[in-house]
């Protein structure tokens, strides 16, 4: 570097540099010495070094791909893409999106700040300009290859026919039943923003019945309370620039339940069957009939049974009836919605009669069970110890059931504890509890019924221990004990 380019620099360096020099006062220079030589001009500082740029602290990740455009109007792009096929364990930071106009290289950032979405919207671009775009993978300090569109894309609106999507289920006739809410919700496509319209039988809507409400993509139809009245072809028209437009039908029908059958009769009663005839309700309830449902009931009971159920014609014949028993009839209609709130009686009862049949019984002899008291098993003789209970058993039958009477001695043991008498399937007992030698005698079991009497009799012994008398007695008794 020559001085001349470096001395605008000494200026600049000499303050920082050299300390500023103390005032000399003044001297007289001799006239025959000459000047002092000039000082040489101090060197320029030297220039930081530039900073060198950081090197990734990993591998760059992968660059996007399939990068296309999902969506362009007049002041902004959507884009879509997928991830990198390499992305690393720990995932990517985010995404970069760019843009340049055509014709130039001056790249813009449309996001500040990486994300994670693979999609995003450019928006606030100029109508009629043509962009470059990009997008880039951003890993920690690594950023991968940008993806660039093939083309530049041009801004602005694109045109897109209407499309009405009707839903499967308004295809055919919509039926709500009286009272009911009615939303319809149907969509729609075109670009730009479409122009909807309804009508009802080619007039407008009544927005007191009816609200409507549109965007975008689809058109809502509401009615809080559906009425008959409601019912008919509604058409939705979607229309663009006055030139492009889309039209579908919908027909909706508002029911409700039908009026009875008129005119119930009956026509013939015959062995076991009925033969009814009735004509169709006045009032169908805004829809075709589906059938008739016809119910008897028994005078007897009054309780309704269904005998037919969703018949088509206006007369039928109910079989199958109970001689003897009268029976009433009643028929209602049926639509979409359900059966009829009333029914259609019919005013007289029916009356199936008996047949000509008298039943004759057989005779037969009835047999005759009654019998006097017989002693199936008698009284035996037993022999007993003093101080042990004991019992005497026999068996008796006879119709009706007899009395059974204890005698001992021939008089009549009555309320004593010192028996008990049972009966039992014909089975009497007489129990007598810790018998002494007075207990003993004759007993007499006595059974009596209206047709006679029997008795039976058995004797009782009781035994009991000797009296002893002076020491050899009692050595003698207890030897036996």
């Amino acid at each position: 570097m020559s001085d001349q380019e470096a001395a605008p620099a000494a200026p600049e360096a000499a303050p920082s540099e050299a300390q500023p020099a103390p005032a000399a006062e003044p001297v007289p220079a001799p006239e025959a010495e000459a000047a002092p030589p000039a000082p040489e001009p101090a060197a320029p500082a030297p220039a930081p070094p530039a900073p060198k740029p950081k090197k990734p602290t990993g591998p760059s990740p992968g660059q996007p791909v399939n990068l296309t455009v999902d969506d362009v109007n007049d002041n902004s792009v959507t884009l879509t893409w997928d991830a990198p096929e390499q992305v690393g364990p720990k995932g990517l930071d985010g995404y970069l999106v760019e843009y340049c106009k055509d014709g130039t290289v001056d790249w813009v950032s449309a996001n500040e700040k990486p994300f994670l979405s693979t999609r995003y919207v450019i928006r606030n671009l100029t109508s009629g300009d043509k962009l470059h775009i990009r997008v880039k993978a951003v890993k920690g300090d690594g950023i991968s290859e940008p993806t660039v569109l093939d083309q530049p894309l041009l801004i602005r609106e694109i045109l897109e026919h209407p499309k009405i999507r009707l839903p499967r289920y308004l295809r055919q006739v919509y039926m709500r039943t009286v009272g009911q809410v009615v939303n319809l919700l149907i969509p729609f496509r075109g670009k730009p923003k479409p122009q909807v319209t309804w009508t009802k039988g080619g007039q407008p809507l009544d927005p007191k019945r009816v609200n409507v409400r549109n965007s975008e993509k689809d058109s809502i139809l509401f009615i809080r309370q559906a009425q008959r009245s409601d019912s008919g072809k509604y058409e939705i028209t979607v229309k663009i620039l006055d030139e492009l437009e889309d039209k579908a039908t919908i027909e909706f029908l508002v029911i409700e339940r039908p009026g009875p059958p008129e005119n119930l009769k009956l026509v013939d009663v015959w062995g076991f069957n009925v033969a009814l005839e009735w004509s169709p309700p006045k009032d169908n309830g805004n829809a075709d009939l589906k059938g008739y449902t016809v119910q008897k009931a028994d005078m007897k009971t009054k309780q309704w049974f269904t005998a037919l159920e969703h018949y088509n014609r206006t007369s039928c014949t109910v079989s199958d009836l109970i001689m003897g028993n009268s029976y009433i009839f009643q028929v209602f209609s049926e639509n979409p919605c359900g059966l009829s709130e009333k029914a259609a009686v019919t005013k007289d009862a029916a009356h199936i009669k008996k047949t000509a049949i008298v039943y004759k019984p057989e005779k037969y002899n009835t047999r005759d069970f009654s019998e006097p008291p017989t002693f199936t098993q008698p009284l035996t003789d037993r022999t007993t110890t003093r101080g042990y209970s004991t019992q005497l058993v026999c068996s008796v039958r006879g119709f009706p059931r007899p009395k059974v009477i204890w005698m001992k001695n021939q008089m009549e043991i009555r309320e004593d504890p010192k028996y008990v008498a049972l009966i039992n399937q014909g089975v009497c007992s007489l129990e007598i509890r810790k018998p002494s030698p007075f207990d003993g005698g004759v007993y007499t079991c006595k059974a009596v019924n209206p047709l006679g009497e029997a008795s039976v009799d058995c004797r009782l012994n009781v035994k009991g221990f000797p009296v002893a008398t002076g020491p050899e007695s009692t050595m003698q008794l207890k030897q036996r004990r």
